[in-house]
């Protein structure tokens, strides 16, 4: 029997203490209602630091290097992301225990070694922070026992497969992929995908790094409290979910020991998500035969990647390879992978990219290093700035690859290019839009569709005695809006458990704060006295017990049982052709335009945020400041966010209405291009050419045309240049109803004294021509860091 076997009685009479002790501090001991299959802590050895792995994979080249581009992704970031930690300190309180739940995937090294108690992270260390580290994917084997050489750690009950279950083949296993139920081999080998490896430590050839379970270890997210404990188990449709619903009670009974991972408890279904589509199962060498819509994007990309590499789409052994996620997320190219004399050049080394579409927190996590207010890992190194920042630019080309627009008439058509749903990953605060500016025969704007910009707050949030505002969507309910997010949310009748013995939540508990007043505007005691059936959307991810909505497009030919089977449906269901049993979701999604009078032309851009004003005005509100560890959480991330341009949306993509629709032809110019110094507020305050490290620099310019209008709407990009022309941060934005614009640079430490330039690279205006190359030396401006 495993460690939880040899302690059940204390361990699950100490967890019923702990659990219903609302607001108390962390737990000492994780809860079984926690507790998930799989390796356990202080169960392997042999995990190495990745500066180690740096010795012989970096240094080389950063364009392919597995090292440098490693360290620039939010997975060598995730133990210093402030939206981890605020959102760990709510969490915490919401359900004592639950930081376990958090810590086994933002830090698995840490887990791993026993550092997840007490759960709020205080006993993590230094030699915890690097997230999702080298050693750890590398030593991550398939939890169904199908190598018969890669047999990880993985003790009864802990058992990471169906091998328990009463009808289980024991020829025929399946494994858990998800929630962190990694199952590791505690060898010292390294595990990864060739046979025919020269290096100066031991390995394996394990295949399960090209399989897309692989990544699914951590990309189906299911809550195993709720999945044990709430009327519904968390799903969709609960029916055929083993559950114990006893708080406290030994593991063997629990919902994550008895059912797949996809089965309960919805937070995030990613891989769910892709397996359900079929893109899973179209081999790249099948390009072709996708829908002519699909050959580009995502899929394009990861096309040329593998093509590129002369094998036909396959991996270089002859390995089949499909449109995976390592096919888009970890694409081939052609290097060494590592810096030793006798490294092969291979033609598919996998690139460490890693990225998704978090441009943003990156901002955070360098800004909060700069002021020495990182929870864990700060002291960044100026390679790991340098990292952070080339990972940025990464995550925007993939938001650029996932989604492509087509107008026809009156439809404006948004189509999913990527294996997942558009937009995917944690859902909490995360959503894409529609943005639409008409305007008539001179050029105005008649109205904005899915206006982005400030509004005024009835909250101080700098103390200075002056209410704030913030930048948002400014009419969630815009009849012309289209938003795509999805709703977690809590049902009445769990409402009602939690508020009982001896869970004992109070009623009070506010659910969602007034995005203006910051007050708490519904409460959990106004939920539970609602009728049964009823659901309110929250932030309170560790409670959750249903999706109230999901309208976020499908991925290409999402099956409607695979979806239905592992919770991943959009809800309603009868979204995107209501396709039904046997059936399968459209990939796209048709909205129907409503021009206002006198408009004669539209651009139309979709917006991606991933961090909006109201998740984070949650986050800052809910913490309590009950255990001290965490009290400051929501408030660094306030400070973050606020002083890294609010999460300013992406533009993901970009057409016009009607399709053929162009202003008239000019040229576009850029005027009156300056650097300003910036106030404590984000303001700008004046011209100045000269900034100290850690300073903010604002960028300020106007487009016009050649005629001398000013153009508004148009889309700017920006380079920042050191003093030997490398591209140190690269801006976007749009020009204000003036034509004007001013972006922000926030510097550090890593920016070393000298000479910098700010190059104009682009602007695109649909019906408008900007040439670069004639105003390359025009569209420029210098300045200095002391």
């Amino acid at each position: 029997m495993g460690v939880c076997a040899i302690n059940k009685p204390l361990v699950s009479s100490i967890a019923i203490l702990l659990l219903f002790c609302y607001a108390a501090l962390a737990a000492d001991v994780v809860p079984t209602d926690i507790m998930q299959p799989g390796t356990q802590l202080n169960e392997v050895k042999f995990l190495e630091s990745p500066d180690k792995c740096d010795n012989c994979h970096g240094g080389y080249n950063e364009t392919v290097e597995p090292a440098f581009n490693w360290r620039g992704t939010m997975m060598a970031n995730a133990g210093r992301d402030p939206i981890f930690w605020a959102t760990l300190a709510v969490a915490e309180q919401d359900f004592n225990g639950a930081g376990d739940l958090c810590i086994r995937c933002h830090s698995p090294g840490g887990w791993l070694a026993g550092h997840s108690t007490p759960t709020d992270g205080s006993g993590l260390t230094a030699w915890d922070s690097d997230g999702v580290e080298c050693d750890f994917c590398h030593k991550v084997t398939n939890p169904d026992n199908s190598d018969p050489i890669l047999i990880g750690v993985q003790n009864d009950p802990f058992l990471a497969n169906d091998l328990g279950d009463l009808d289980a083949d024991p020829n025929n296993i399946t494994g858990y992929y998800g929630t962190g139920m990694y199952v590791m081999w505690n060898n010292p080998d390294k595990l990864g995908p060739y046979s025919d490896a020269t290096s100066k430590h031991r390995f394996i050839q394990s295949r399960f790094h090209r399989s897309v379970d692989f990544c699914g270890t951590c990309h189906d997210v299911s809550n195993p409290a709720v999945g044990d404990l709430a009327h519904n188990s968390g799903a969709l449709d609960p029916t055929g979910v083993v559950a114990s619903g006893e708080p406290g009670s030994p593991v063997e009974g629990k919902a994550a020991f008895n059912n797949f991972p996809y089965e309960y408890g919805i937070v995030e279904r990613t891989q769910s998500e892709y397996k359900a589509g079929l893109l899973s199962q179209t081999p790249v060498s099948d390009y072709d035969s996708l829908p002519e819509v699909l050959q580009a994007g995502a899929v394009k990309a990861a096309y040329d990647s593998a093509f590129a590499s002369g094998t036909e789409g396959n991996y270089a052994d002859g390995t089949v390879r499909y449109f995976s996620c390592q096919s888009c997320h970890e694409p081939p190219v052609e290097g060494y992978g590592a810096n030793k004399p006798r490294t092969q050049l291979r033609a598919d080394l996998p690139y460490h990219d890693f990225t998704g579409g978090n441009y943003w927190v990156p901002d955070a996590i360098q800004y909060l290093d700069g002021i020495g207010q990182l929870r864990l890992g700060g002291g960044l190194t100026r390679t790991q700035n340098q990292a952070i920042d080339a990972g940025q630019l990464r995550a925007g080309k993939q938001l650029e690859n996932a989604a492509v627009l087509e107008v026809n008439g009156n439809t404006l058509k948004v189509i999913n290019t990527a294996g997942h749903k558009l937009i995917t990953g944690y859902p909490e605060g995360r959503r894409m839009w529609v943005n639409v500016k008409w305007y008539n025969e001179s050029n105005g704007i008649v109205r904005e569709d899915g206006k982005y910009g400030p509004v005024q707050l009835e909250i101080d949030l700098d103390g200075d005695g002056v209410n704030d505002t913030v930048n948002t969507i400014l009419n969630l309910k815009d009849k012309n809006t289209k938003i795509y997010e999805s709703h977690p949310a809590m049902t009445q009748e769990w409402a009602n458990q939690l508020m009982a013995q001896p869970f004992n939540v109070p009623g009070d508990l506010p659910l969602s704060y007034d995005r203006f007043t910051g007050e708490p505007d519904y409460t959990l005691g106004e939920l539970a006295a609602q009728p049964e059936g009823t659901t309110y959307k929250t932030f309170h991810f560790v409670l959750n017990n249903a999706m109230e909505m999901d309208n976020r497009i499908p991925p290409y030919g999402m099956s409607y049982d695979e979806a239905k089977l592992r919770n991943a449906l959009p809800v309603p269901e009868d979204q995107y052709g209501n396709p039904g049993s046997e059936g399968v979701y459209n990939y796209w999604d048709e909205i129907t335009l409503n021009p206002p009078d006198g408009a004669v032309r539209a651009e139309i851009q979709l917006l991606y945020q991933p961090t909006s004003w109201e998740y984070v005005l949650f986050l800052y509100k809910a913490n309590s400041g009950s255990n001290p560890f965490l009290a400051e959480e929501g408030n660094k991330l306030l400070d973050a966010w606020l002083n890294n341009d609010m999460a300013k949306p992406y533009v993901m993509a970009s057409t016009t209405w009607p399709a053929s629709a162009l202003p008239p032809a000019s040229e576009l110019v850029v005027g009156d291009l300056v650097t300003l110094e910036v106030d404590i507020k984000g303001n700008p305050a004046g011209q100045s050419s000269t900034f100290a490290p850690k300073d903010t620099v604002g960028i300020g310019f106007r487009i016009g045309d050649s005629t001398g209008s000013q153009i508004s709407g148009a889309t700017v990009f920006l380079s920042v240049l050191d003093s030997e022309g490398k591209e140190v941060a690269s801006l976007q934005g749009l020009t204000d109803e003036n034509g004007e614009a001013v972006f922000k640079w926030k510097t550090s430490n890593k920016q070393g004294a000298g000479a910098y330039t700010v190059d104009v690279t682009d602007v695109v205006m649909d019906g408008y021509v900007y040439n670069a190359e004639e105003r390359d030396e025009l569209d420029k401006v210098k300045f200095n860091i002391q």
